[in-house]
Parts: C-alpha cells; sequence; structure tokens
C-alpha cells in the first residue's frame, strides 16, 4: 500500500517523511551528473562531497537555488531517484506534500507539482515552508494569537506571521545560508588572496561565524589556494572578521524580519512581546542570530528545538492528517 509522503524540498537540504514512520531520509539537495550523457552518478551526501572535486565532465549541481526550480529535468530526476530511496514505484504511487517558499511563482509552482508527478507521484500538493514551519515547532496556529516563524533556508529567508490557521503577513526574500557561505569566500578571496570552495567557507561559518558578538570565541585556520603563486596556503581567519564579512546578508534577513513586524495589525503585534519569534531553518543555527533579531525588534527570540526538521516535521503532521488539513494547501494556479 503506498504511504503518503511530506517532501521538503530544500536549496541546501532535502527531508522526506513517511506517513506513520517520521523522517526516512535527509540528504543535501545536490545531484552530480556525467554532463557527455546527462546520466546521474550520484545524489546527496555522495554529491555533495564531489563538489569542487570532479574531473570538467562531471558536474555536482544543485537543481534549486534561491528556493526556485533552475533545471526542471535534474530536479524532475532529483525527486524520481527520492521517491525511489523510500519505496515508491509504479505499483505504489502516493500522495505527496511538497514544502516550497511562499515567494515561488505561480509557473514555479506549476513546475514543482508537474516534475513530483512525472517522478511517480499519484498525486502532489504544495505547503508553504513557513506555515510547515510553525506546525512542526508546535505553535498553536489555530489560536487567535500571533506566531511569529522565521525560516532560515539556504536560499530563501522567509518571515510569517501566523493566526487562525492563515498567514497574516509575510516578507520573503531570497537570501539565506548560502549568501553567508558566498560572502565568506568573497572576503577572503579580496582581503587575503586566497581562494576557498563552498564546503571550505561553510565550514568555517560553523566554526567561528556569527551575527553578533558571543562568548567563547577563538580564531580558526582556513586553508586554500593563494590566487598569485598558485599554491596552497594557510591563514588565520578572527570571528570579528567573519562577522564583518558576513554583515550585509544578515542585515538584509534582519531588515525582512522587521518589516513583517511592521505589517503586524496592532493586536497580535502586542501578542509577540509575550508569544516571541521562533526561528527555524539551517540559517538559524548561526551564532548569535537570535541576540541580533531581539536587539532589532524588541521582541524576545527563540531557536526551536529541531531547527533543521521543523518543515518536514509540519508536512508531516499534515500528512498524518491528510483530509482534515486539505485547507493548509496552496494554489497553484494563483
Amino acid at each position: 500500500m503506498a504511504r503518503d509522503l511530506a517532501i521538503d524540498l530544500g536549496t541546501a537540504n532535502t527531508l522526506v517523511y513517511a506517513r506513520g514512520e517520521g523522517i526516512v531520509l535527509n540528504e543535501p539537495t545536490v545531484i552530480a551528473l556525467n554532463s557527455r550523457s546527462r546520466e546521474v552518478l550520484a545524489m546527496g551526501t555522495d554529491a555533495w562531497q564531489m563538489i569542487g572535486r570532479t574531473p570538467s565532465y562531471i558536474v555536482a549541481v544543485r537543481p534549486l537555488r534561491k528556493g526556485a526550480i533552475t533545471d526542471f529535468e535534474v530536479t524532475q530526476e532529483m525527486i524520481r531517484l527520492l521517491l525511489k530511496r523510500v519505496g515508491v514505484n509504479r505499483f505504489n504511487r502516493p500522495r505527496v506534500v511538497i514544502c516550497v517558499p511562499s515567494a515561488i511563482t505561480a509557473v514555479e509552482r506549476r513546475a514543482v507539482i508537474e516534475a513530483t508527478k512525472r517522478a511517480g507521484a499519484a498525486d502532489a500538493q504544495l505547503l508553504e515552508q513557513p506555515m510547515a514551519a510553525a506546525i512542526g515547532a508546535g505553535l498553536p496556529i489555530n489560536e487567535p494569537i500571533a506566531n511569529m516563524v522565521v525560516d532560515i533556508g539556504g536560499g530563501t529567508s522567509e518571515t510569517a506571521l501566523v493566526s487562525l490557521g492563515g498567514i497574516v503577513a509575510l516578507q520573503a526574500v531570497r537570501v539565506g545560508s548560502f549568501d553567508i557561505d558566498t560572502a565568506i569566500i568573497n572576503y577572503v578571496r579580496r582581503e587575503h588572496g586566497i581562494a576557498i570552495g563552498e564546503q571550505t567557507a561553510e565550514e568555517i561559518k560553523i566554526a567561528i561565524g556569527s551575527a553578533h558578538w558571543t562568548p567563547e570565541e577563538f580564531r580558526a585556520e582556513v586553508r586554500g589556494r593563494e590566487l598569485l603563486s598558485g599554491l596552497p596556503k594557510t591563514i588565520v581567519l578572527s570571528p570579528e572578521e567573519v562577522r564583518g564579512a558576513i554583515a550585509e546578508p544578515v542585515s538584509t534577513i534582519v531588515d525582512s524580519v522587521v518589516s513583517c513586524l511592521g505589517e503586524a495589525p496592532p493586536e497580535l503585534a502586542q501578542d509577540l512581546i509575550s508569544q516571541g519569534i521562533h526561528l527555524v531553518g539551517g540559517g538559524a543555527m548561526l551564532r548569535g542570530l537570535d541576540v541580533k533579531l531581539a536587539d532589532a525588534t524588541a521582541v524576545p527570540v527563540r531557536l526551536v528545538r529541531q531547527p533543521l526538521e521543523s518543515v518536514v516535521l509540519g508536512a508531516g503532521r499534515v500528512i498524518e492528517s491528510y483530509e482534515s488539513l486539505t485547507v493548509m494547501f496552496m494554489d497553484a494556479r494563483r
């Protein structure tokens, strides 16, 4: 019997939740292709490890950028492989709920649905990521009180104010964790004359990256290729340098949260003083981001218990009660 599935199709990571089982797959959203034959060589973690390490004819690509599909065929193939990994075949076609950014266009919505159906789903429905995140974080979204969620993913950051089962105010920017990584790459290149890759930038961000001063800061060694000589070189970066390097994308995210607060009705804005703002997504785990947001908004900010899994867990709760929660789905035509 086909199991209903929920997929958090993120720019950075893809998670799959199977009805009655929980999270059954968690892989980077990367696929490795032979550019000559278009043959798929690897997906997920295996493909992620190939980024920046392959011969010229093998390309490791992210089919989603800034929360949007950049290559329809590759995305369709990736969804097909995801469904195959969790046991879907032509005799077993599940209903699938896919979590997508609120900001995607009607064309992009139809593309996701079409790709999922062609990949083997009997039916495909879309669920907004901020709504799924609020459900997954266990917030009382059906109550007449303010629930604010800030979902910082790889390619997008969305701030949603949810009340009575709907989104009251929304701000979305196509800036996320990858933009923070890119800012680190550009800073190291510009200030130190060293070229580093995506994986190294992410390691720097995790090790010493922060949006606000934090206690117990330390420096980190970074290895890369010197631009002038082409030889390997090691430099030492300080947390202050990294904070300055990523200030622009962090400010863009903070400004979008402040803008969303500005759209809140007065009664709901009052609720937030006691309810607070809830951070979800991988980018929300950046050190000091909660403090920086709290300073900018004068509202308490909390990181949810499972920031990486909140979206897919919320979508999972929807498929566990599929018939009663169909009102949550997005209209693909709008």
